[in-house]
């Protein structure tokens, strides 16, 4: 299949006149995992995607080799990621891995089978072209089980927030800010060429893990892409060390001060400027066309290993709730 790139940016320009994702601008698990995972609430990274917890139970059925083998560790995965922003001390620690396993649990029996039951709607979805609008219900669907994760995780980590010490507060804030210097080193310093070939490698690789190697046509297409993305990481960057700073005066923990996080992650994304929420929406919805395109575009080849992806992942979930039976 070839592509008129002129005809291509019209098609996308009309679309964009039509269509408007659904909320679901992302910002960075690193981000998230703070306000969530710190027991603290969610992060502002938010699309991170979604909070700690949420993202990485997410990535394990998306992003692993061997989900069961990673779901299965994630008792001992979730505390030791912890551990990069804060020491907990073997109190907290012994705390945090019997909620842990209360939490997981639920997920197992609550989440696994929506995921599943998704899965099987995705693969049916394959067997005819598939819309943008089609597409963005999946999404808005994968969103919403984003939410139920964060949701049911966040009481959990309010209440190991309110176990850490103050010293502990202040390690797990400083420990943000250095990541937060070493985003905008890596990201901020490059040059529009850099952010381009960022961009253009980050998406081949993406849709190579699930399609195999994509066409000189398919290629052709993302290369367009990654020259139509608005560049957002002084943005998200900018969002982010707010949501830090918010943090930290949240966490000297005055009197209803859970009940702020809640708050404070619940409205974040609703107090967005319009600027803001155009730039993302404008991404989601390139990268959206995108995959849409590269579906419909698919070899038999490409369709096998799609479709054996899928499998895998729901032979994956079949095992994990048996565990939990």
């Amino acid at each position: 299949m070839d592509y008129d790139l002129s005809q291509l940016r019209s098609s996308i320009d009309d679309r964009r006149m039509t269509t408007r994702p659904a909320a679901y601008r992302t910002r960075v698990f690193a981000a998230l995992l703070p306000a969530l995972t710190l027991g603290q609430g969610l992060r502002a990274v938010g699309r991170s995607a979604r909070a700690g917890i949420a993202a990485v139970l997410i990535l394990a059925l998306t992003a692993c080799s061997s989900t069961t083998f990673f779901y299965n560790r994630l008792d001992f995965i979730l505390p030791w990621y912890l551990g990069r922003y804060v020491d907990l001390d073997r109190e907290q620690d012994d705390w945090l891995d019997t909620s842990l396993e209360s939490y997981l649990a639920w997920h197992r029996r609550e989440e696994l089978p929506s995921y599943d039951r998704l899965l099987d709607e995705l693969e049916q979805d394959l067997d005819a072209p598939v819309s943008l609008e089609l597409f963005q219900e999946r999404a808005k669907q994968l969103e919403y089980a984003w939410y139920r994760t964060r949701d049911n995780g966040l009481d959990l980590m309010l209440e190991l927030g309110a176990r850490l010490r103050d010293d502990q507060i202040d390690e797990f804030i400083e420990a943000l800010r250095k990541q937060q210097r070493k985003f905008e080193r890596k990201y901020l310093e490059r040059s529009e060429a850099e952010f381009r070939e960022d961009a253009r490698e980050n998406l081949r690789e993406m849709l190579e893990d699930y399609f195999g190697r994509l066409s000189p046509e398919q290629r052709e297409r993302v290369d367009y892409t990654a020259s139509m993305l608005a560049r957002s990481d002084s943005t998200w960057l900018g969002e982010r060390a707010a949501w830090i700073d918010t943090m930290e005066g949240l966490l000297e923990r005055k009197p209803g001060w859970q009940d702020e996080i809640r708050r404070t992650i619940e409205e974040w994304e609703a107090e967005l400027d319009e600027e803001t929420l155009e730039l993302y929406d404008g991404n989601t919805l390139l990268v959206q066309e995108l995959i849409v395109d590269i579906v419909n575009s698919r070899s038999e080849r490409q369709d096998r290993r799609l479709r054996r992806r899928i499998a895998g992942y729901r032979d994956d979930i079949a095992t994990l709730i048996a565990q939990a039976e």
